[in-house]
């Protein structure tokens, strides 16, 4: 019995591990502000062609709110990790932090979030 037990717990760590290994990761983020800011946001993916592939990553407040979007037009198969900006972000001065969240096509958003603490 004991040893069925452990057989069942690895395999749902198994099981977990590898639908995480299937979502979008975000590896970096950097963020430069003057008047508007330029996010720069490295993605990793096992992009397998286009039904499934990083298509989207998004800048977010702490409550949730979109503040801005950067859609992925095409698969990266051959370029991984890649990194792609954002320009003309808004961010009101009194907000100190941003999450960034990444999706592709098949899982939908990742269940990973980057939390981001802005430039003074």
């Amino acid at each position: 019995m004991k040893n069925i037990f452990k057989l069942l717990i690895t395999g749902l760590f198994l099981i977990n591990t590898a639908a995480q290994a299937d979502e979008v990761r975000i590896v970096d983020v950097k963020v430069h502000c003057q008047v508007d800011c330029t996010f720069s946001v490295t993605l990793k993916h096992a992009d397998t062609g286009w039904d499934h592939y990083a298509n989207q990553w998004d800048v977010v407040s702490l409550d949730g709110k979109l503040i801005k979007s950067r859609v992925l037009y095409h698969p990266h198969v051959n370029e991984q990790p890649f990194t792609r900006s954002l320009s003309g972000v808004s961010i009101g001065k009194d907000i100190k932090q941003v999450k960034i969240r990444a999706r592709d096509l098949k899982h939908g958003y990742s269940s990973q979030e980057y939390l981001v603490d802005m430039p003074e």
